[in-house]
This record gives C-alpha cells, structure tokens and sequence, in this order.
C-alpha cells in the first residue's frame, strides 16, 4: 500500500476537535440524563458532576468498546475512500466539527438532542458531498429515524405506566409508609435485576462477564431477590406520624433510588456511548497509525480516556440547561417521578438495545418524563417546552448534515 501523506499537525487537530465533540455531547447528551435527579433535588448538580465523573470513566475505560464504528451505522461505506483515505480524514474531521457545532447549539438553548443522531446527520452530510445520495445507506437512517418516534413513545407509556402503579399503591394510600413497604421493596429489586441483566448479558465483553442470557437472567433474578429483601428490612413497616410527614418519608426513598439509578444512567453511558462519541477519532488514528480504513477500528484507552474526560467536563460547564429543561421545565418532579421516568427509561432502552432497535437515552427519558406529567393530567405539562424539544429532534440530523456539508467542503479547500 501507497505510503499516506498524514501531518502530525492534522492528528492533533482531529484529537482537540474530538475533545471539543465530546464536551458538548457532555454538555446535553450526558447533561438530561442527570436532569430528573438534580430536577427531584435527589442529587445536587456538584453531586451529580461526582456522580459522572466516577461511573462514567470506569464505563468508558474498564467497559467500553474496545472497537467503534469508524463510520457511525455504517451511514457511509469506507471503501469509497480507498483510493485517497485522506478524504474520510476529512470527513471524519468534519462530522466531529458539524456535530459538535449543532450540539453547541442545542445546549445554548436548553434543549435536549440525541449526540448519535447528530453524528448520524454529520456523516449523511459528508457522505452526500463526498461521494453522491447513492452512497448513503438510506435504510439505515430510516431506521435511525423510527427511534424518534418508538423511543420517546416507548419511554412514555413505560414511565405513565410506573408512575400510576406508585401513586395507586403507594402515594393515594392513607398510610403511605406501611404502602412503600410493601411496594417499595419490589421497585428495589426490579432496579437492582434490572441492571445486573444489562451488565452480565451483553454488557461486560471486556471484563469476560458476558453470560448467555439464560445464566444472565438467573443471575439477575438472585440478584434482585436480594436486593429486595435488604431493602424490605431497612424500611420502616409503619408510621402514626400525619400524611404529609408520610409522604415526605416516602419521597426520600425514592432519592436513594434515583442516586443508584443515575449512577447505572453514567456507567452504561460511558460503556456505551464514549466509544462512539470518539469513533471518527479512532478511524482517524488508525488510518494514521496503519494506513488502513474500514468499517471497525480499534480504539485506544487514551481515546476512551479522553472521551470520557471530555463529557464529564461538558457536564460541569454547560450542563446545568439542559439539566433544568429536563428536570423542571417539562413538568414538576419529585423523587418518586423522577424515579419513575429513570426507572422506565433505562428499561426501556435496555430492551430496545438487546433486541438491536437503535434507540436514543435522550429521547427516551424526556418521552418517560412527559409520560410521568401525563400520568397527573395534560395541564402538568408545559406544551411549550415539549414542542421546542420535538422540533429541536426533528431537525438534528438535517442541521447536523449542513454543518458537516459545508465544513467538509472548507476543509478539502484548505488542504487540497
């Protein structure tokens, strides 16, 4: 293979570049997974930055991907670049520099927006003017595209549906102590199961921990059992004090519940989505390092490092908007909403990830966050709000595509 002409100076520029992509996917994508529990005033935003910074480095490091796709979903086939790889330098380039740029846009407003959507759209924009229309594999946008509506929709009915079950079972009850120690055990052990099945099947590949779902689910039921019967010995079985003082109890079980959820929402964040936050940076590096392109790339740890410091810093810097658009602006949550919207999200993508649909954690927890305001009326939401969001959803992938179009076009001017 033909010896490639790559500056070292290009390499630290796709490095800064990629940092920059990662900040801003921190700043809104990592940002409103946080918003329901520093909106229920479960978690403060300094603990929720803690909270980040410990679970979301040890998902991107200790059980990230070792190996991304160099080119988002395959959105663009890499072997149209074999003659001059350079040019899916720059493309890579590009997409990071669109999808950052529309991310950046996203957060000055407050509004949450799925970073894999916008990284989707940078390679369409790309693909487009680097190689024609017919070079876009269109079905799987399309497919991409089906997730803005299964996936907030999904969330929704999941969390409308939790929500009622707390409030019938608990929250409406005349003694709501005695209720949630019932009920409040089973959330326990749903949550505690809940996660080990995504950990111990297909979730812990690096660690050599992924079961067959069979052992994972026995696993996971043990470990849900016994998560269960702890939290039933810890709560109290009843109470003589007023309703009020009650609920205010019950409220603060449910903030314990809502911290090991966004812990789970940080790990399996940084186990799953830093990898593809740095993938155009991982085929940068290895066409750099090898001269080789193609659909799968390895990354290294300080990618993966990098990354995960990038999204943890977006979250301290410029996350707090799109935390209070999540977490106060839609509807009024508390911890018990906030545990249910949390609770039905992470589920529901779960699920949605093992039957291999491509869903968004953003659009998935504000549909289960509308779907917790509809479970106590329409008037609990501010339509406003939610119309902004939708809109905001509807153009990511064009807005992400123009960006890219014509930052790839600047690009190929300047260096070739």
């Amino acid at each position: 293979m033909e010896a490639i002409n790559f500056p070292y100076y290009l390499l630290v520029s796709a490095v800064v570049i990629s940092f920059y992509a990662a900040f801003m996917g921190g700043a809104n994508d990592f940002a409103n997974a946080f918003g329901t529990s520093v909106g229920s005033n479960a978690i403060t935003f300094k603990q929720a930055i803690l909270i980040a910074i410990i679970a979301e480095l040890i998902g991107a490091v200790m059980v990230g991907g070792n190996v991304t796709d160099t080119v988002r979903k395959g959105i663009v086939d890499p072997s149209n670049f074999e003659t001059d790889p350079m040019l899916l330098v720059y493309g890579l380039l590009a997409a990071l520099i669109g999808s950052g740029v529309f991310l950046q846009a996203a957060t000055h407003f407050g509004v949450p927006v799925s970073t894999t959507h916008a990284i989707v759209g940078a390679m369409v924009g790309f693909g487009i003017v680097a190689c024609g229309f017919e070079s876009i594999c269109w079905g799987k946008v399309a497919r991409i595209a089906m997730s803005w509506v299964v996936s907030p929709i999904g969330g929704g009915i999941a969390a409308y549906a939790t929500f009622r079950v707390i409030q019938n079972r608990i929250l409406e009850r005349r003694n709501p102590v005695a209720a949630a120690s019932k009920m409040v055990p089973v959330f326990v052990g749903l949550t505690g199961g809940i996660l080990a099945l995504s950990m111990l099947y297909k979730g812990l590949k690096n660690l050599h921990l992924d079961l067959p779902l069979s052992q994972a689910v026995i696993a996971a039921l043990v470990i849900g059992l016994l998560a269960m019967l702890i939290a039933r010995s810890m709560l109290p079985r009843s109470s003589d004090r007023s309703r009020r003082v009650q609920l205010a109890i019950v409220e603060g079980n449910f903030k314990y519940l809502q911290i090991i959820t966004a812990g789970y929402v940080a790990f399996a964040h940084g186990a799953n989505d830093v990898a593809n936050a740095v993938g155009p940076l991982a085929g940068i590096w290895t066409i750099y390092h090898k001269g080789l392109i193609g659909l799968k790339a390895e990354v290294p740890i300080w990618i993966l490092v990098m990354g995960g410091t990038g999204i943890v810093l977006g979250l301290a810097v410029f996350g707090k908007k799109v935390i209070e658009t999540v977490g106060k602006k839609i509807t009024s949550i508390t911890p018990s909403r906030g545990f249910a919207a949390e609770f039905s999200a992470a589920t529901i993508v779960l699920v949605f990830s093992k039957l291999g649909m491509p869903v968004s954690t953003t659009h998935t927890l504000v549909g289960a966050v509308i779907g917790v305001g509809l479970a106590r009326g329409i008037g609990a939401i501010d339509m406003r709000v939610v119309k902004r969001i939708l809109m905001s959803w509807v153009i990511t992938i064009p807005a992400a595509a123009i960006a890219t179009a014509i930052v790839y076009l600047i690009l190929i001017e300047i260096f070739i």
